[in-house]
């Protein structure tokens, strides 16, 4: 009945569209871009200016940075995650109720170690005149669930990888004002899994299997003031449209789903956010620093995953809500060569409660950081920091819907989801 009803290779758009598309389900912006700046928890954001990684928070204030300088490090992130199963269950064709669907918490998903690198470098080419060089990675995101984990129809592998070119140039236009921007040359890649139910709860799993790659360009533009104890900065990075194009593959499913079986050419947009931040730095005694940041993501351009298969296409709404950051801290030389700083921020996730997934278990975080710069001489730095990030612990409840007709199977994966990260990061800085 079913296949007389509607042919089965139609069928296809809809199973792709279970498998999430590469825009995740928020938390995946990396702002871990400066060792740094993460012990003060990014408070120096754009007005801090102080280390050559402020090519990516604010091109403009490179000309506070004299002479030729290079920063080169990166950020270890330890993640601790679990999901605790509320009872997730699927529904049966032909069958009234749901059944439950049995499987463990899915292991430990995250990495040991996952490192976020980057590599900033500035020169000043005349009295008012900087390029510079920034090499990031500013999103990524990479679990891998355990083969029967029970939220494995809602995700299973998560890989998602982000590098980030960004030539830039400023200009000082006074001695107090300066602008400055660069463009974002931007590359991802992106693989995600999930297991597929069969019409018989006791069969094994089918598997869904999707990757694809893209590069894109984007802009960004700044200002810096300084105007004496006080530095403002206000910066923008403009949002990023990728178009992912790659394969998508259906596998190990029985019975008349079979036919679903194999690989066809996969396209799907990835919009990143806009990103608006604004940041003041003031000196408090000559010693003493106190800073605050605050930050603006666009994050309500991705409402739906749209999947375009040779079959036709397909679209899922997620609704992402616009978020925002803000964060404090401080520093204090406690001698020519040595430098402590700490900083606290307040990170709202982009994810709505209702359209929450297992791919990103993500919610609202609050950092607590510390760190210093040991100045070895006056032409070689050493940053070390550390952060803790306190991750909101969400319940997740997310129906997904599976073909059509009288084989139609809902899977609704039910969890409480809940973790947090730990950060210890170094860089070195160079003055020529």
């Amino acid at each position: 009945m079913f296949l007389r009803h509607r042919p089965i290779a139609s069928l296809l758009p809809m199973v792709i569209a279970m498998v999430p598309a590469p825009a995740l389900a928020g938390g995946f912006y990396l702002q871990e871009q400066s060792p740094k700046e993460t012990g003060r928890a990014l408070s120096g954001g754009a007005a801090a200016a102080d280390d050559p990684s402020i090519v990516y928070f604010n091109p403009a204030a490179m000309t506070a940075l004299p002479g030729v300088q290079m920063s080169m490090g990166g950020v270890l992130l330890s993640v601790t995650a679990r999901q605790n199963n509320l009872g997730t269950t699927r529904t049966v064709p032909g069958s009234p109720g749901e059944v439950a669907v049995s499987g463990g918490s899915g292991g430990k998903p995250f990495a040991s170690l996952i490192a976020v690198p980057s590599v900033h470098a500035t020169a000043q080419v005349t009295d008012r005149l900087w390029l510079g060089v920034g090499v990031t990675a500013p999103f990524g995101l990479k679990l891998d669930y355990d083969e029967d984990f029970f939220g494995r129809y809602d995700s299973l592998h998560t890989e998602l990888k982000t590098y980030n070119v960004q030539p830039s140039a400023a200009f000082k236009l006074t001695e107090s004002l300066s602008i400055g921007g660069g463009v974002d040359v931007q590359y991802v890649k992106v693989v995600l899994t999930n297991a597929l139910p069969n019409l018989s709860p006791v069969a094994a799993d089918g598997h869904a299997r999707m990757e694809g790659d893209d590069l894109s360009i984007g802009w960004n533009a700044g200002l810096f003031y300084r105007a004496g104890d006080t530095q403002v900065g206000l910066h923008y990075r403009s949002g990023m449209k990728h178009r992912i194009e790659g394969l998508a593959t259906l596998s190990d499913l029985q019975g008349p789903l079979a036919a679903l079986n194999g690989t066809s050419d996969l396209v799907a947009p990835l919009h990143l956010p806009d990103i608006a931040t604004v940041s003041v730095m003031r000196r408090l005694t000559p010693r003493a620093r106190a800073m605050v940041t605050a930050r603006w993501y666009n994050w309500s351009v991705f409402q739906a995953i749209t999947i375009t298969s040779g079959t036709g296409t397909s679209v899922k709404p997620v609704r992402y809500r616009d978020s925002y950051s803000v964060s404090a801290g401080g520093e204090y030389d406690v001698s020519p060569r040595l430098t402590l700083r700490a900083g606290t921020m307040f990170d709202r996730t982009p994810t709505n409660p209702q359209y929450l997934t297992t791919r990103v278990p993500d919610g609202d975080r609050v950092w607590l950081s510390g760190g210093a710069t040991w100045n070895m001489s006056s032409s070689l730095a050493l940053n070390l920091s550390y952060a803790h990030n306190f991750i909101q612990s969400v319940t997740i409840n997310r129906p997904d819907h599976y073909y059509a007709g009288g084989a139609a199977v809902t899977t609704t994966t039910r969890s409480r989801a809940g973790g947090n990260v730990d950060q210890i990061a170094a860089s070195v800085t160079a003055r020529f």
